[in-house]
């Protein structure tokens, strides 16, 4: 009797994982679905003059919350799919990897 318990328990306990991983899953699909719908695409053309943001890997132990979010003034060389950017400096030198929008903004001069 007591064995027989077990197992229906332990059969309950499998049905239980999945309904809680389709409840996660439907969770999940409805906050990207909100976050989307309030989410504007950043767009930048060729030679347009950006800022890029200031990494936080790349910051000396020195610099501390004071520091500018925000580092340089580019060009954007070239448009990649997906929001990926080429950039170069100012003085024409390009930048060895790509940016994505998201880490870059507009620089208003």
């Amino acid at each position: 009797m007591n064995n027989e318990a077990l197992m229906i328990e332990l059969d309950l306990i499998d049905e239980g994982r999945v309904t809680a991983h389709y409840r996660d899953i439907a969770t999940k699909q409805l906050i990207a679905a909100k976050y989307n719908r309030k989410v504007r695409p950043r767009s930048f053309d060729k030679g347009d003059l950006l800022l890029r943001r200031a990494e936080v890997g790349n910051k000396n132990a020195k610099e501390d919350k004071l520091t500018a979010n925000w580092e340089d003034s580019y060009w954007v060389r070239e448009k990649l799919d997906k929001g990926a950017y080429v950039l170069e400096t100012l003085g024409k030198k390009p930048i060895k990897r790509t940016w994505n929008a998201d880490k870059l903004r507009v620089y208003y001069s």
